[in-house]
């Protein structure tokens, strides 16, 4: 999936050459159209930089109260370590006492196992951002505590990918979180392979950080050595089948299940424009607020029970911006609709992402006011462009 010509650094200067402003103010909502499958081959291409970081400074014009959310929540310790006991508990039970339960094993592993497996994969969300405890070492501890059941280690590889998609949201070859090519060109748009895609999305999500190819850290070293420690003493004490029941968790939990349905939900596009969405469901109370994803985009250094209060203080920058409320509904839409596939994402090359952040800036609210006619030609003007590519596809 080779960059566009039209996202090349002179494409992009070409573009912007005139403004000093970010014309996507103030929701920062894009003008691009979402990528079709059968009309288009490749994710659309954006030629602004990720909207999340000038989104932050628009609201925070409007409310600079939110920095008094940003912290970290120590309950988000205690929830680790019952998830770690009850699943140690679960599988010391399938392991040495229900020896001969087998569906009831696999059904247990995808309701309560998988379920839990995925809170874990939260909690590793959490404390990347150091959201859990005071220091950056309690928080990576937090990790590795919290990764113990899921036997393989996880915990300080997602917060180095994780990181990288929030610094390179949308920015291809940087992103991890961006499906492969041969992904978009294998699964293409057909729903037998869209479900069976989504079965194996947690393996999918590994394979796209193995294919950066970069060193392991010192940290991922030691999660590493730290995994299989855990690993023999699980072995010892649960036996065979307790592993088993551990890894089958984590392959169903991270597969099609409602709580990874969020790695669908969060970037994939559903409208116009719109590159990142919430979720406002149910689902919040377990999986720990993870649907609140622009929230969490725009102000990554709040913790998770305090998102919904950014949502209540500032209103107007999220009730204009389309969003879910049903987790199953996200997985059925994807496999089943003919406008949604692994291709429906947007992407920018690194020219455009370092160039749009350099120089297009963030307006005051008067600055604004006075470029409302200037903003209406750019948005024509940008608009009929895209509805000429549209045509020429």
């Amino acid at each position: 999936m080779p960059p566009r010509d039209t996202s090349s650094p002179e494409a992009v200067q070409a573009l912007h050459k005139d403004e000093q402003f970010d014309m996507r103010f103030p929701s920062y909502v894009g003008f691009w159209k979402r990528s079709v499958p059968g009309l288009d081959e490749e994710p659309r291409f954006d030629m602004f930089d990720e909207p999340h970081w000038k989104r932050k400074q628009q609201i925070l014009q409007d409310h600079p109260e939110i920095t008094s959310l940003y912290g970290y929540d120590t309950n988000t310790v205690w929830i680790t370590l019952t998830a770690v006991c009850v699943q140690m508990g679960l599988a010391y039970l399938f392991g040495r006492v229900l020896t001969d339960w087998n569906w009831t094993m696999v059904l247990v592993a995808y309701t309560i196992g998988g379920s839990i497996s995925t809170q874990i994969g939260i909690i590793f969300h959490e404390f990347t951002h150091n959201l859990c405890a005071k220091t950056t070492l309690q928080n990576r501890w937090v990790g590795n505590v919290g990764n113990i059941p899921l036997v393989v280690p996880l915990a300080q590889s997602f917060r180095r990918y994780h990181l990288e998609h929030h610094t390179y949201q949308g920015v291809y070859g940087y992103d991890p979180d961006l499906p492969l090519e041969w992904e978009i060109r294998l699964i293409g748009n057909d729903p037998v392979r869209k479900f069976f895609w989504l079965i194996i999305y947690g393996v999918m999500y590994i394979g796209r950080g193995l294919a950066q190819q970069k060193q392991l850290t010192q940290w991922e070293l030691i999660n590493w050595a730290w995994t299989i420690a855990c690993d023999v003493v699980i072995f010892k004490v649960c036996g065979a089948r307790g592993m088993l029941y551990l890894a089958v968790s984590v392959l169903l939990g991270f597969g099609l299940h409602p709580g990874a349905a969020h790695f669908i939900q969060e970037h994939y596009t559903f409208r116009d424009g719109q590159e990142t969405y919430s979720y406002y469901g149910s689902g919040n109370t377990f999986w720990m607020n993870i649907g609140y994803h622009n929230e969490h985009h725009d102000f990554p250094l709040v913790p998770w029970t305090k998102l919904p209060e950014i949502k209540r203080l500032a209103p107007e920058h999220y009730d204009n911006l389309v969003y879910h409320t049903s987790w199953w509904a996200v997985l059925y839409m994807f496999v089943t609709s003919s406008i949604l596939a692994p291709q429906s994402r947007v992407v920018r090359t690194l020219d455009a992402h370092r160039y749009a952040r350099k120089n297009l800036r963030v307006p005051t609210q008067s600055e604004a006011e006075q470029m409302a006619p200037e903003k209406t030609e750019f948005v024509s003007r940008i608009r009929k462009a895209a509805d000429i590519s549209m045509e020429k596809a």
